[in-house]
């Protein structure tokens, strides 16, 4: 089994792309944007769109796609993850409502741009199936339904019983799922290798292998020369704590992933899953799953989800505490993929602020402007970011700049050793809570309630 490497999408593909130039000395551009990973790229695209003209410099640390972006669960999905309450309180009820039909649009426009340029990220259509194999976790898709459907999600939403579930895919114990409508799969290091090249042909200049050190108004500076540039887009997610006094902003959360090898006919014929469906689970720990192009099975789930001082990882390799998890998810939702095997395990962070709510933004006086805190749902939310952020570049007052979302700050998070203890601690009351609901009889556990609002979630 092979651990990290960035992660098996780039294994997918044949290996890891070979890194482009690092910066040559000092540089000036109208638009430096820093992070070549989806939301830096997305937002040069629209930048480019909108006016062709400018100079736009991104500028980054590994390569593109080196973060989430080149190793996250494939996930299309233009669903609204947030706390709907928390943006209404400052954007009202509609606030919300456009933001959520916002994001639900953000599938068609990624699959929009990548059949438009020939970008081949093994995009497939589909659903997504949330499932419960307890009564407790029937109980959080039954309020979770009735929440999306307050809020605008209705006709993309509904329950489906066992017998319905178990024509689509077959789970051990499953007592039905939730159907969200309108998404896809992808292979994430395709998507961002290949949005890499496209603004990279529009004219954009990518810098790798140069580590910014600081920035401030019209300034980045690195390890290899100073960049000038009225406009400057962070764009790290959950990198964002390496850069200097932003430790505390978002909190790097790590996720990680196993993948099997291909698996063979007799296995989906017992299984199922034909309609290659983005499935994951209703426990209060989480995972999720995607079939793969060639019949692979991927599972990920937090593992150990924060290192001590908002440490990052380099090399993806999780832990073996977190493989055995994340073997352990794949043994309760699909059995008989057991004796297969794993041929990879990887890991990453994501961004997490401090009231569990993505922002994006732009101050004018500074010229700095910033996007995240995606909680793990950065694939599609990446794309109505780099739209947003290309409007407040350009100084437009458009619906997108208008959503709730745009330029809201909140609190930071505690200084150590408070960071690490509430985040710890919030997940091992989230297993502990599953524990406990897996037992004959439970109804949602308050733990989980007492982890969540442990760390604001």
């Amino acid at each position: 089994m092979r651990r990290g490497d960035v992660s098996f999408w780039y294994v997918d593909m044949g290996g890891l792309p070979a890194p482009r130039a690092a910066l040559a000395g000092d540089a000036a551009a109208d638009v430096c944007i820093v992070g070549a990973g989806y939301t830096g790229l997305w937002a040069a695209y629209y930048l480019k769109q909108a006016q062709p003209d400018l100079n736009i410099l991104i500028v980054e640390k590994e390569f593109a796609g080196f973060g989430a972006s080149g190793r996250n669960g494939g996930w299309l999905s233009g669903g609204f993850a947030w706390n709907h309450d928390r943006y209404a309180a400052t954007g009202g009820r509609q606030g919300v409502l456009d933001m959520v039909a916002a994001m639900g649009g953000t599938v068609d426009e990624v699959i929009r741009v990548c059949e438009e340029h020939g970008i081949e990220a093994d995009i497939h259509r589909t659903d997504e199936l949330m499932v419960a194999v307890n009564a407790a976790q029937l109980a959080r898709l039954r309020e979770e339904i009735a929440h999306k459907q307050a809020w605008g999600e209705g006709d993309r939403v509904r329950e489906i019983g066992a017998v319905e579930l178990a024509e689509r895919v077959r789970i051990p114990g499953a007592l039905g799922a939730m159907v969200l409508s309108g998404v896809a799969r992808v292979q994430p290091a395709k998507l961002v290798q290949g949005l890499a090249r496209v603004v990279e042909g529009l004219g954009v200049r990518i810098v790798e292998q140069t580590p910014v050190t600081g920035l401030s108004k019209g300034i980045v500076t690195t390890n290899q020369g100073t960049i000038r540039a009225p406009i400057i887009l962070r764009c790290t997610e959950g990198f964002t704590a390496d850069l200097p006094g932003s430790h505390r902003d978002w909190v790097p959360l790590n996720s990680a992933q196993i993948v099997t090898p291909p698996l063979p006919d007799a296995f989906w014929e017992k299984v199922g899953w034909q309609g290659h469906e983005i499935l994951g689970d209703y426990a209060n720990s989480y995972s999720y799953c995607q079939r793969t192009r060639e019949g692979r099975l991927t599972v990920g789930g937090r593992g150990i989800p924060y290192r001590f001082a908002s440490r990052t990882d380099t090399g993806g390799a999780p832990d073996q505490g977190t493989i055995d998890w994340l073997k352990g998810k794949l043994a309760q939702l699909f059995p008989e993929a057991v004796p297969y095997g794993i041929d990879h395990a990887w890991c990453g962070v994501l961004g997490v602020p401090r009231d569990w709510c993505a922002t994006v933004g732009l101050d004018p006086a500074t010229g700095l402007g910033w996007a995240g805190g995606y909680v793990g749902i950065g694939v599609s939310t990446s794309n109505l970011a780099g739209r947003t952020l290309a409007d407040l570049a350009l100084g437009r007052s458009t619906p997108l700049t208008n959503l709730p979302w745009v330029n809201r700050r909140v609190r930071r998070w505690e200084p150590e050793p408070l960071r690490w203890l509430g985040v710890r601690g919030m997940y091992r009351l989230l297993n502990a809570a599953d524990r406990a609901e897996a037992q004959p009889g439970a109804g949602p556990s308050r733990l989980a309630r007492l982890g969540n609002w442990l760390t604001g979630r």
